[in-house]
């Protein structure tokens, strides 16, 4: 069986590791480096976009307590972000590009994945297959999940991170502080 992964951000990643630290072969499609949304500036995998912080590494809160679950369970992300931590108080926060190149190393020396550098248009037909491209996601690929799903739009209320071309910004009625 050979399953397919659409989404090389974090949780695409991590799905595809998962599997294949279970002896399922993994194809992980990602867009990049062919194409990128406005907020993608690399070509590696699980890139940061909005901010470094995974929030808080405490074990007396939730997310804090979640890490941790994650980081016992194997988890390539959490490995990654503990190699790469940067001083932050009292989050988990990371340097973005290395980051990015220890997870997109770890994905690239799995010898059960496979990446498939391509843009995913519509619901692939082979099965099991995991969608994990988020607020990311292209607009050909967002349009066919709304209609398989019966909605005009979708929805990710988690990591909207608006991004604004200065050229757009009417300058006579906004100021820079």
């Amino acid at each position: 069986m050979v399953a397919t992964v659409v989404g090389g951000g974090l949780a695409g990643c991590e799905a595809a590791f998962q599997l294949a630290e279970r002896g399922v072969s993994v194809r992980l499609h990602e867009m990049k480096p062919g194409k990128r949304t406005p907020a993608q500036k690399g070509d590696g995998l699980a890139e940061l976009v909005c901010s470094n912080s995974l929030r808080g590494a405490a074990l007396t809160n939730a997310v804090g307590l979640l890490k941790e679950e994650l980081r016992l369970a194997g988890s390539l992300i959490m490995r990654a972000a503990l190699v790469s931590q940067v001083p932050a108080g009292g989050a988990l926060a990371v340097d973005r590009e290395r980051f990015s190149e220890l997870v997109t190393e770890a994905i690239a020396a799995h010898p059960r994945i496979t990446r498939v550098d391509e843009e995913v248009t519509s619901i692939p037909a082979s099965r099991p297959t995991i969608i994990a491209t988020g607020p990311l996601t292209a607009d050909a690929l967002a349009a066919d999940l709304a209609r398989a799903i019966g909605s005009e739009q979708l929805a990710y209320y988690d990591a909207i991170a608006p991004i604004v071309d200065a050229d757009s910004i009417d300058m006579n009625v906004a100021f820079k502080q």
